[in-house]
């Protein structure tokens, strides 16, 4: 069990060491080396758990892909507002999500074997914009796919300037923003005003492998 414990702790040392230096330097930059700097281990540790830089790669993005949480919210339209929220929150707060990002809008010579953040999210919302949809939350006609995708792209656009512009410190108001340009064209009119258009004061936390990866 201790050996078993320590290998975990080990991957996860790797992982967050890999994630610190792919959203600095951006895959291409970034050297196995410089990894194993970070981490405080040795060239033997990393290949018992990844045989190359790309593993680590692959496995970071399964790993927070897994983790993608959406808040339970009765009005389904809320949710998906609160998931961009959350999404800002963690990208402003945890180095292994801004990398799953960075390695998600990079063009690089990283293959992605994995879903990255923003499929995920982009499948979670219109999961959720099907459940909206069933309630009467949005407007008749809409096409759900059309939908997220524009909901994930337009995300995906204020991240990246929020990040040149500010290092995304202004990240929440810039979603606020792109929700109150987005909302006409997708919900009822008489929704509008019940939704909250602004961050939770409660986050959530970091959960699964992704906490105990930025723990370690």
């Amino acid at each position: 069990m201790a050996l078993q414990e320590r290998g975990i702790k080990s991957r996860n040392l790797i992982l967050r060491a890999a994630a610190e230096v792919f959203d600095e330097r951006g895959y291409d930059s970034a050297s196995t080396t410089e990894i194993l700097e970070r981490s405080g281990l040795t060239r033997g540790a990393l290949y018992h758990h990844f045989p190359s830089k790309e593993a680590i790669a692959v496995a970071l993005l399964t790993v927070h892909g897994e983790a993608v949480d959406v808040p339970a919210q009765a009005v389904k339209l809320q949710a998906v507002i609160d998931h961009t929220f959350d999404f800002a929150f963690r990208l402003q707060r945890d180095p292994v999500l801004r990398a799953c990002v960075r390695l998600a809008v990079e063009q690089t010579s990283f293959r992605r074997h994995a879903f990255t953040p923003y499929q995920q999210s982009s499948a979670a919302v219109e999961r959720l914009l099907g459940q909206a949809q069933e309630q009467g939350e949005l407007l008749p006609g809409l096409d759900l796919a059309e939908a997220a995708a524009m909901i994930t792209g337009t995300f995906t656009g204020i991240q990246v300037m929020s990040q040149v512009q500010t290092g995304r410190a202004d990240l929440p108001e810039r979603v606020g923003m792109m929700w109150r340009f987005l909302l006409p064209g997708l919900v009822n009119p008489g929704m509008i005003g019940r939704l909250r258009l602004t961050a939770d004061p409660a986050p959530a936390e970091l959960s699964g492998a992704v906490r105990e990866s930025a723990r370690s």
